[in-house]
């Protein structure tokens, strides 16, 4: 099928198989009893079909599309054998991933014109928030981007030592306070430091806590505002970061930032560890906000930017 030529290069592709394997191999084991004996897609086929995909996370209104577009195609074709229920889903997939133009880039790029761009990143503690702001800011570097970090979590000591490290061992700069310091001064700093010194990325880390949304969508705006005095119309990107081996949790994470701030676009990550890849699917979907980067690996080079195609060939893919 067209859609899906091969985009990536074979280790990027190699890396996203590998990483996918636990979802995949959950994934056709359950779709191989679904189908057992069974050379048409009927009712009871879709009905099985609905309880699999429902059970790899992807989402219960998720699912209902799915099915409600492969039983549009039964009727249509009349008579659609089991053998083709793969590739049904795979193009069903990938359009409803279409709706929400997640997944077309194949390089980690930024939108020309805007420099310094600011990318705010959001996420509860524990989702691998600093972990993907280190790999994000080498990918960055690795494609020739001036690269600066803010070290906006400064409730937790360990947050902003961690970030320390990555930018050590990328070999970026880091722009810091002491804790317990307001975020909004670090992001301020951050952005004036980037200014000075001609960078064309900036990444804003923030606290990791979603004790109430109100506080923290007043803690997120504050942030926004104090950047715009330096640079008007920032954050250009509020990226949340979310932990894929939660599942239905995840879901829940980004209902509740949705509703505190503007999430313009989302890193799933800890891909590898579990057999919920599913749910990469039903968040895009059901929140309308492109899945920009997916973690598939604990590697420095084991984050990737997200594309559809690839990423519903490694999961359909029964090899």
């Amino acid at each position: 099928m067209s859609l899906f030529k091969k985009i990536f290069s074979s280790q990027k592709k190699e890396t996203l198989d590998k990483g996918l394997e636990k979802s995949k191999t959950s994934f056709f084991g359950k779709l191989s009893k679904a189908v057992a004996g069974k050379s048409k897609v009927d009712d009871d086929v879709l009905d099985d079909l609905e309880e699999v995909l429902v059970a790899s996370d992807v989402g219960v209104a998720t699912t209902l599309k799915i099915i409600k577009g492969i039983e549009a195609r039964v009727a249509k074709d009349k008579y659609v054998g089991t053998d083709e229920l793969n590739e049904i889903l795979r193009e069903e997939i990938a359009r409803l991933l279409s709706e929400t133009n997640s997944g077309e880039d194949v390089e980690f790029t930024i939108p020309k014109g805007k420099k310094p761009y600011v990318i705010m990143v959001v996420g509860v503690n524990g989702v691998g928030k600093t972990t993907t702001i280190g790999k994000l800011a080498y990918q960055f570097k690795k494609q020739g981007y001036k690269v600066v970090l803010g070290a906006g979590d400064t409730f937790r000591a360990a947050a902003i030592d961690q970030l320390q490290i990555w930018a050590d061992r990328v070999g970026i700069p880091i722009v810091k306070q002491q804790m317990g310091s307001d975020p909004a001064s670090v992001a301020f700093d951050t952005l004036s430091s980037a200014v000075k010194s001609d960078a064309d990325i900036v990444i804003i880390d923030t606290a990791g806590r979603l004790h109430n949304k109100v506080n923290l969508m007043n803690e997120l705006s504050k942030v926004s505002r104090v950047m715009q005095k330096v640079v008007p119309d920032t954050p250009n990107d509020v990226l949340l970061v979310l932990d894929g081996s939660t599942g239905q949790n995840a879901f829940e994470q980004a209902k509740q930032f949705t509703k505190a701030t503007n999430v313009t676009s989302l890193a799933v990550t800890k891909l590898d560890g579990t057999a919920k890849g599913g749910v990469v699917i039903g968040i895009s979907d059901q929140f309308q906000i492109p899945v920009r980067y997916i973690g598939v690996g604990e590697g420095i080079e084991d984050l990737q930017v997200f594309n559809k195609y690839e990423f519903v060939d490694s999961f359909f893919s029964n090899k």
